[in-house]
């Protein structure tokens, strides 16, 4: 039996006995634009890793010691510390306060697409929901507030 090749046109018969023609596709052009695309990540991915090697290896200038000659005090004592803490704990309030939101709009203007009889009270709805939310994380980002500067 002969060998098919890319490009050969093939009979082929059905599961009743029919045959039909068919054609073997031949070899696709060479992918270089995919391969380039590759290229170019690895190459980014590497001189990410490269400059972020660099900048951990980088020695800091110091300016002058302290006057008693000491080496220096903590980088992050316990004020800095609840100043960080107070900032990200804000930050991750107001982006889950934001995502809530966005989620109760999106939905609700797509149920109001489904439904537009009922458009009033869904709005409605929303809005009562979306000002609860508001108020909550404003609470919690003064609840941050507060821990930061106490």
């Amino acid at each position: 039996m002969p060998v098919k090749k890319r490009g050969d046109r093939v009979m082929r018969r059905d599961c009743d006995g029919e045959s039909s023609r068919s054609f073997v596709p031949a070899e696709r052009r060479s992918d270089k634009g995919k391969t380039l695309m590759k290229f170019n990540k690895n190459l980014v991915f590497v001189l990410m890793m490269v400059g972020g090697m660099m900048l951990m290896a980088a020695t800091p200038a110091m300016a002058q010691d302290d006057q008693d000659g000491g080496g220096g005090g903590a980088w992050l004592d316990s004020v800095g510390a609840k100043a960080i803490g107070g900032g990200i704990g804000a930050g991750l309030v107001v982006m889950g306060g934001a995502a809530g939101i966005g989620r109760i709009g999106g939905s609700a203007v797509e149920s109001m697409a489904r439904q537009p009889e009922v458009a009033g009270n869904i709005s409605t709805a929303m809005i009562i929901t979306a000002a609860m939310i508001e108020g909550a994380t404003l609470f919690a980002v003064l609840g941050c507030f507060i821990a930061a500067i106490s």
